[in-house]
């Protein structure tokens, strides 16, 4: 099993492998960009060659410190300790703010790490597709008597993030139109599989999606053009969609959104020669982007921010409405976090499809109650294609993933898969964010901006031997909004990986659901009881 390995070891060679995916399914690898118009995977081009210099050199109880994409040392641990651990774009509270972060990237000082770019674990566009797809499937049940066939879907972004939102309306059986201003999005899109039609114009965008609404079969469909000024003529047009939300990059206001009347090469210019004004307008648009979906709420739409900071960005613009959008975690997906169900992943280290198809079969005969896990498989496999490593997530719980990491560790162990499986996990899970404007908005308890879970959690996974531990903050718009951490485990057949993957699996969740229940939700406590998790109330 070690033959083809580059580094001195598989956990080592695990995070290589791991590195090269996200830069292999990227939105602009050559400037390490991997999703966000700035999440990147390392800080430069010298830092990454360091990186993966340094993951090659690294023994066995060694750890490589990595400092907003930029490898600063290899210090001497042990065996069960961490391979990397790092830290991407933390700045202090007073001095986080998208003016400062663009100063001291513009020196070369920091670097944004997304959620899972920066820490080498994004997946492609499947890692959002199912996100996506429950949050479709979780409107459908309380608004549309478990049935989107027949109902238009609004929304735009075809972006790293945004991609996913085409086919994954489509698996849920609605007509969904995708609004981008860049042309050669829809067309990367189309090219793989996550959308089927480009529109020639509004009114032939519409057509279609009336179409698909007349025969009830599921259809996605591409309109070039600004949502600013798209959802505003459909507005006019009287066009109310039954579901609207947007996936743009409006949380970047430089390098992600693109205001109402401009070129893309007026905001490449603009980025250089006045990116004041870019923010400026780039706030205008949003502003007239909201009002829009406000117009579409009110007329009895399901309306919902996807997690991009857009009513934040309408709030500054004047938008005082903004907030009465709800926020797709709170609206949708707490109760799953609440029971410590998230978006959890497993990489196939081996780039055999085969090592994926196998894990699934155990999953299927393992879960076969667990219908978010069942159904999600199936509709995978026969439509979402992979990207870079094959890979798959599955949005399973407490117990849950520790019993499939320590299988699969058993199914390398006895020569069942052709190579080590990488684990990880979304950092919008349970007890990995805090974000007030997106995962911990509007708790029971007020505790929204304490960002103490997600530092618990890192540390945590140090204690519990992961193989790669990350704390990340945000940067570009999302700067001072928010802190999460990230873990990948690699199940490489041994007894101390069993341990590791047992420890920080089984720990991840019941953090998570410490959390819940400290705020003081009952399913939270209700899974801490059944569960055993030793839960201190006070």
């Amino acid at each position: 099993m070690s033959a083809g390995l580059r580094c001195k070891g598989w956990r080592q060679e695990a995070l290589l492998r791991m590195l090269e995916n996200v830069l292999a399914v990227g939105e602009n690898p050559k400037d390490l960009v991997v999703y966000a118009a700035f999440g990147k995977a390392a800080r430069n081009w010298p830092a990454h060659d360091a990186i993966v210099r340094t993951l090659m050199e690294l023994e066995d109880g060694e750890t490589m410190i990595v400092q907003s994409g930029k490898p600063i040392g290899v210090i001497r641990t042990h065996v069960h300790a961490p391979v990397v651990i790092m830290a991407n774009c933390n700045v202090v509270g007073q001095w986080a703010t998208a003016e400062n972060f663009y100063a001291l990237e513009k020196k070369g000082l920091i670097c944004w790490g997304g959620l899972t770019a920066g820490d080498w674990q994004y997946i492609g566009s499947q890692g959002v597709i199912q996100g996506t797809y429950e949050i479709f499937s979780r409107i459908a049940e309380r608004h549309f008597d478990n049935d989107l066939r027949g109902r238009f879907v609004l929304t735009a972004g075809l972006g790293g993030m945004g991609g996913a939102q085409p086919l994954a309306g489509r698996l849920a059986g609605a007509a969904i139109l995708v609004i981008e201003a860049d042309p050669a999005r829809i067309e990367r899109r189309i090219e793989d599989r996550y959308l089927q039609h480009r529109a020639a114009s509004l009114d032939d965008a519409l057509a279609r999606i009336r179409d698909a609404q007349a025969r009830k079969e599921p259809c996605s469909v591409g309109l070039e053009g600004n949502a600013a000024d798209v959802y505003p003529e459909i507005l006019r047009r009287g066009i109310i969609p039954d579901v609207v939300s947007d996936q743009t990059s409006a949380h970047d206001l430089i390098y992600g959104y693109i205001p109402s009347g401009y070129s893309l090469a007026d905001v490449r210019r603009l980025r250089e020669d006045d990116p004041a004004k870019l923010m400026r307008d780039g706030l205008a648009s949003i502003g007239k982007h909201v009002t829009a979906m406000l117009g579409f709420m009110d007329r009895g739409s399901v309306v919902f921010d996807n997690g991009n900071l857009i009513r934040t960005q309408a709030k500054k613009a004047g938008v005082e409405r903004a907030f009465e959008i709800q926020i797709f975690t709170e609206a949708f997906l707490r109760p799953l976090f609440c029971r410590g169900i998230g978006p959890f992943r497993w990489v196939a280290l081996s780039n055999d499809p085969e090592d994926i198809r196998k894990i699934d079969d155990f999953v299927l005969e393992r879960f076969p109650d667990n219908r978010i896990v069942t159904n999600w498989i199936a509709l995978a496999r026969e439509h979402v294609p992979f990207q870079g490593l094959p890979a798959r997530i599955a949005w399973l719980g407490h117990g849950d993933r520790t019993a499939l990491a320590v299988a699969v560790n058993e199914m390398v162990r006895d020569g069942k898969l052709a190579a080590p499986v990488a684990f990880t996990r979304d950092h919008l899970d349970a007890g990995a964010m805090t974000h007030p404007n997106i995962m911990t908005e509007n708790l029971k308890d007020g505790s929204d901006a304490i960002s103490d879970w997600p530092l618990l959690n890192a540390m945590m996974h140090c204690s519990s031997m992961a193989d790669l531990v990350a704390i990340h903050s945000g940067g570009g718009g999302y700067s001072g909004y928010m802190t999460s951490a990230g873990v990948t485990v690699v199940a490489d057949g041994t007894e101390t990986a069993r341990q590791r993957l047992t420890l920080s699996m089984t720990n991840d969740t019941s953090l998570g659901i410490m959390r819940y229940a400290d705020a003081g939700y009952p399913d939270a406590l209700d899974e801490a009881r059944r569960s055993a998790i030793r839960h201190i109330p006070l």
